[in-house]
């Protein structure tokens, strides 16, 4: 890693990998982290030791294909056991391309990223020259995440007499969020990131879902622009990188976090229905508690570990997002209130 840290073990595949490595803490639901677009350019580490007992099935995607640059494991599972197993985790990632390095102490470096925070690292041959890793390490962090995982076309989901119309801003959305928008009455018309304002409220939605993604919330300059013409106009409900867009779109800022929230058992509690929730997290920005004093907005769920802000409430328009994953996949289902509370609000409530 770019402190000088060397781990060595088994790596599958030749070809080299670089990105800020990163760790989440799941115990199962690999595959549905594989596929999550939040994770596209990253180095991920499962803390969790033995990775891919239960196989792969694509009924676990989350999105077409795999975004990271590289996985970290101790043990990864070669011969899985399950009725729905149809394919081991190495076939999965030698099918995307993804190199992976097993038989490494993952807790060792979890606990160097828990220390000095997210780095960049590689992941290469025992035979590569220093002066070849130098370089790699010295690659500039990426900016442009989101473009990679966008949808490249306008399209739809759900019957088209459903009850509510709901446009989704697809920074990187995971298919199972709108799966579960489409169970509770909603006909979906999916956007690109970028796509203009007036061309999503041409379609007159009931409600618009700004999603997951990938990066750095402040880099998304176009879409936060957006997302500005789109306030008031019709209720808006969002989750990770659609939480923080959305508070920059309103004058708050956001901060990188020193390690972030990875993992399906990060406790969080509600403060409008007064509960402990167990949620799905894959973020490593947060929004800046210090810059929403003055302004409209209320906090309406906090992280249990840090404290940070893991929901918020807008005073003066028909919004509210959250930092966490509500749709359970892979995690808690505890969670799947939220969309109602979001189907309340475009009907009126």
């Amino acid at each position: 890693m770019k402190d000088g840290s060397v781990y060595e073990g088994m790596l599958y595949s030749t070809h080299k990998a670089v990105g800020e490595v990163v760790f989440t803490t799941g115990m199962s639901g690999y595959q549905e982290t594989l596929t999550d677009p939040s994770f596209c350019g990253q180095i991920v580490i499962f803390t969790y030791p033995l990775i891919g007992n239960y196989g792969c099935n694509d009924l676990f995607c989350q999105s077409d294909r795999c975004c990271y640059k590289g996985l970290i494991v101790s043990e990864l599972c070669d011969e899985p056991s399950s009725w729905r197993d149809e394919g081991t985790v190495l076939e999965f990632l030698e099918k995307n391309d993804i190199p992976v390095l097993t038989g490494v102490d993952t807790r060792a470096i979890t606990r160097r990223i828990r220390s000095y925070g997210t780095l960049q690292g590689v992941l290469v041959p025992a035979d590569t020259p220093e002066e070849e890793i130098q370089a790699l390490l010295a690659t500039p962090e990426e900016h442009d995440q989101v473009a990679q995982v966008t949808t490249q076309k306008i399209y739809t989901m759900g019957p088209e007499d459903a009850k509510y119309s709901v446009a989704v801003m697809d920074y990187g959305v995971k298919r199972h969020i709108l799966e579960c928008l489409v169970e509770k009455g909603c006909r979906l018309t999916v956007f690109p990131a970028e796509t203009p304002a007036e061309e999503v409220l041409a379609i007159d939605p009931d409600g618009i879902f700004l999603s997951n993604g990938p990066g750095d919330p402040a880099d998304l300059k176009p879409e936060i622009e957006n997302i500005k013409k789109m306030i008031g106009k019709k209720p808006i409900f969002g989750i990770c990188m659609g939480h923080q867009v959305m508070a920059l779109a309103n004058g708050a800022k956001t901060k990188k976090m020193l390690f972030g929230h990875r993992g399906i058992n990060q406790p969080v509690r509600d403060l409008v229905d007064h509960k402990i929730c167990i949620t799905s997290q894959n973020h490593g920005f947060m929004v800046d508690e210090d810059s929403l004093k003055g302004l409209p907005i209320e906090v309406i769920n906090r992280s249990l570990n840090d404290n940070t802000i893991e929901g918020l409430r807008y005073l003066d328009h028909p919004t509210f997002t959250v930092q966490y994953h509500p749709e359970a996949s892979p995690g808690p289902s505890g969670n799947a209130y939220l969309f109602d509370r979001f189907i309340k609000m475009m009907g009126g409530h």
